[in-house]
């Protein structure tokens, strides 16, 4: 059996923010939810979280997830301290126990997956993760032999000249066995520096301890202040933008663009500089993003066209042209060949195959057919001051310039709306509609106001 523990009651002063430090966001999810995607291919049969900065608030944030356990840690008095608050919630319990951190989010499901079979290979009692630093100044150094087991972890601020030279620092991820574990976190004590119980002084006292040397240091990152946050999410989008490259997506200008981790592309998409992908999305093949887009939860089809434009939750057929500066917003549906151009708003409405939107308009709340010519600055009037209503223009239509339609109201197929007209009953199909005043010409009128 395997309990997972995630130690999230730190306050995070340093991040200068209301929100506690493991709900910051990092590429599209927060902290902790990213650690514990990481133990997610190991089915842990519980999961607990140490909470106690803003609780509530992460249990919360974190309830729609399912399955977790929250285990109140107050005061916070250390590492130690929150690992013996899990006794009574384990009371009984026999298997291992992994212990991650709530600010240590860019670990690899593979490395938590080996620490775990080495560590039931190996019969110790504890496995910790360990990391080799380029510049290890102000970590404890891990002293191991060539087997692995450990001899010793030792402050900084404790080692000898010579000691210091060891570059293999602890990385503060462990999977102990939780019956050896239960029997020593009792006898922790908080003579040190800062009066705290440390997890890592478990290590010393128990029996076999064994490290397994993480390959990318990178992994281990923790997050204590906004610096380290936005260099975390330099390396998550690198990460992401390399596996989405070798799944044959081009990226013009990587550096400028970043995704999320719900994102999924075809073959042979072209993602141009300074564009943005957030939430769940789905680009098909051979689509082109960008330059200067935004895309959020949304779904975009193949050979798909998006320029300087921003995509929300709407859904895009196949052969789409969108952009520049247009604006799809929640619940747009543009089918398959329609062209949605400069300056033109959709929200909450169904295009059907075909359509134009070229210029300046704004559809909102429709049902247009298949077909359908929107002349420029076309506007569905869909809110009287108090309730939204549905505008609908059936198949083959096309509305002159400059058009306003006051929903509700029908348009039928094959009809037209002249230039200039405001609507505000309902048109038959094959019917021309014009609703605008008789044009009166004043000859001399300038010279009769001079």
């Amino acid at each position: 059996m395997l309990a997972v523990a995630v130690l999230a009651a730190g306050k995070g002063t340093r991040m200068k923010s209301a929100l506690p430090k493991v709900l910051q966001p990092l590429a599209g999810a927060t902290l902790v939810e990213r650690v514990l995607a990481s133990a997610g291919n190991l089915k842990p049969e519980r999961r607990l979280l140490i909470v106690g900065h803003q609780a509530k608030r992460v249990e919360q944030q974190l309830a729609p997830l399912g399955g977790l356990e929250f285990v109140l840690q107050q005061p916070q008095n250390g590492t130690g301290h929150a690992v013996q608050q899990l006794i009574p919630s384990l009371q009984g319990f026999e298997g291992e126990l992994l212990v991650l951190n709530g600010d240590v989010p860019l670990l690899r499901r593979e490395t938590v997956d080996a620490l775990v079979q080495q560590h039931r290979a190996s019969g110790a009692d504890v496995t910790l993760l360990t990391a080799r630093l380029e510049n290890p100044t102000g970590y404890g150094r891990v002293f191991a032999d060539a087997d692995g087991q450990v001899s010793s972890i030792i402050e900084h601020r404790d080692c000898t000249n010579e000691q210091h030279s060891n570059n293999l620092t602890n990385a503060g991820i462990y999977c102990f066995n939780w019956t050896a574990l239960a029997n020593v976190l009792p006898k922790l004590s908080t003579d040190n520096d800062q009066g705290e119980l440390y997890l890592t002084d478990t290590v010393a006292m128990l029996p076999k301890a064994m490290h397994l040397e993480v390959a990318d240091a990178d992994e281990v990152n923790g997050i204590n202040n906004r610096r380290q946050l936005a260099q975390c999410e330099a390396l998550l989008q690198q990460r992401l933008r390399h596996h989405w490259m070798d799944e044959g997506v081009t990226f013009v200008d990587p550096e400028s663009c970043t995704l999320s981790e719900g994102c999924r592309f075809g073959r042979d998409v072209v993602i141009e500089p300074q564009t943005h992908f957030r939430g769940r999305c789905v680009v098909g093949d051979n689509s082109r993003i960008g330059p200067g887009s935004l895309i959020e939860d949304a779904s975009v089809g193949t050979n798909v066209s998006v320029v300087h434009s921003v995509v929300r939750e709407a859904n895009i057929g196949n052969d789409v042209a969108i952009g520049p500066f247009a604006h799809l917003r929640p619940a747009a549906d543009v089918g398959d060949g329609c062209r949605i151009g400069n300056f033109v708003e959709v929200k909450k409405s169904q295009l059907g195959a075909g359509t134009k939107v070229n210029h300046l308009s704004y559809i909102g709340d429709a049902q247009l057919g298949e077909k359908v010519n929107v002349g420029a600055g076309t506007i569905t009037a869909n809110y009287d001051g108090l309730n939204k209503h549905r505008t609908v223009i059936g198949s083959n239509s096309k509305t002159g310039a400059n058009s306003v339609l006051v929903a509700p109201i029908n348009v039928g197929e094959r009809a037209t709306i002249g230039a200039g007209s405001t609507i505000t009953k309902d048109v038959a199909d094959g019917a021309l509609a014009i609703g605008r005043a008789r044009q009166m010409t004043k000859d001399g009128w300038a010279e009769r106001k001079g």
